[in-house]
């Protein structure tokens, strides 16, 4: 209403019960943030479900200085478990979260690790000394574009990490796996994708012979999080534009950061062995109208103080992410945010082995696309990216 009455800076003042109490002051007043405009109720979880999991046990979270794994951190931090285990190759990282996490959990028990999920015998090492009771797997490459270019590493991190991290919990005892996966595993044009899909199948096949319980949690991109568009147009409208959009049509699902991991928490209090879950994200967004509520939010006006050029799609993305491919649906369960996706593996598991064997001997001889049909014969649901011309145009 605001907006639409001509005001181009808009504020937001602390409520009038917080002033008068003397909690906050005047000086609280801040910028509206992006995902107040999502329109979507705040998540909920049971927490005593959750805390029935986690409360007094240890647990491993991978990946755990990344943007996804720092917020597990803290959201785990607060059902006290026994020990939380931090595991990250980013030593810098690790170490942020590290004196974060103490500076606000006096009494966490908290071991680093500055270690790679790709080097199985660190890995194993960590599942010895430790006996981790429940294992967050989110050490994962994401950038669909840059692993294009590099599927070796792709198939490196998302698929042979994932393999050493899920069959060191499941050799040595562990209660609970979860897999952080992706909408891009779904139909998967980007080898990124694929390799996600390809995690997928793993932790599913582990499962189905296992006492450990494999879960895999699906959603989509994350406000926020390094590497998405929220920091790079923030980024480039603080340089005065042009913001760059790939296509008018693009969209994309989106969840704040804190909303995604505690239904990832959810998901895996209730998930069963072998599933996959999917969040419920509200509402697909386009990626150009979320650059002009930006611009908006910015007191700046979309296409007259801040351009919008068009850049053609990028290699391997799509205009739209499924949640679910055509052979798939879903099951409610009992949180309406969260269902389970009918992922049916379509080859028998000595298929899926020599398959899973083809790849590593493609990923060791390097070839781009000997690993690529290696993958497309795994996922069977690939389709790698065929190039087109892309170029820039003003919105």
């Amino acid at each position: 209403l605001a907006r639409n009455a001509g005001f181009e800076r808009i504020k937001v003042v602390p409520g009038l019960g917080a002033l008068i109490t003397g909690q906050v002051g005047i000086h609280d007043v801040r910028d509206v943030q992006l995902e107040e405009l999502l329109g979507r109720e705040p998540v909920t979880v049971d927490t005593m479900e959750v805390g029935r999991y986690i409360t007094g046990r240890t647990v491993l979270v991978t990946g755990a200085s990344g943007s996804i794994g720092s917020e597990l951190c803290v959201q785990i931090a607060r059902f006290d478990p026994a020990r939380l285990i931090v595991l990250d190759q980013d030593e810098t990282g690790i170490f942020d979260l590290s004196h974060g996490l103490l500076a606000s959990f006096h009494d966490l028990e908290l071991t680093q690790v500055v270690g790679d999920v790709r080097d199985d015998i660190k890995i194993r090492g960590v599942f010895r000394e430790y006996s981790p009771e429940v294992v967050f797997h989110a050490a994962a490459y994401k950038h669909v574009p840059l692993m294009e270019d590099h599927p070796d590493q792709a198939v490196k991190t998302n698929v042979f990490g994932t393999r050493a991290v899920a069959e060191a919990a499941r050799e040595f005892g562990a209660e609970t796996f979860i897999l952080i996966s992706t909408d891009k595993a779904v139909n998967p044009s980007s080898i990124m994708g694929a390799t996600k899909r390809a995690a997928e199948v793993l932790v599913q096949q582990l499962g189905a012979a296992s006492g450990t319980r494999y879960t895999a949690v699906r959603f989509g991109n994350v406000l926020g999080s390094r590497g998405s568009v929220v920091p790079i147009f923030k980024a480039q409208i603080e340089s005065g534009g042009p913001v760059t959009v790939t296509d008018p049509e693009m969209r994309r699902y989106f969840m704040t950061i804190p909303e995604a991991v505690l239904l990832v928490l959810q998901a895996g209090a209730i998930g069963e062995n072998g599933q996959v879950m999917v969040l419920d994200m509200g509402e697909p967004v386009k990626i150009v109208d979320l650059a002009r509520q930006l611009i908006k939010l910015s007191g700046l006006r979309p296409d007259i103080d801040i351009p919008i050029v068009y850049t053609g799609v990028r290699p391997g993305e799509k205009l739209f992410e499924d949640i679910l491919s055509g052979e798939e649906g879903t099951t409610s369960t009992r949180h309406d945010r969260v269902f389970v996706a009918r992922a049916v593996n379509s080859l028998p598991d000595d298929v899926l082995r020599d398959r899973f064997d083809e790849l590593t001997k493609a990923v060791t001889g390097g070839d781009r696309e000997d690993i690529v049909s290696a993958l497309a014969s795994l996922v069977t649901t690939y389709r790698p990216h065929q190039p087109g011309s892309a170029g820039a145009r003003r919105a």
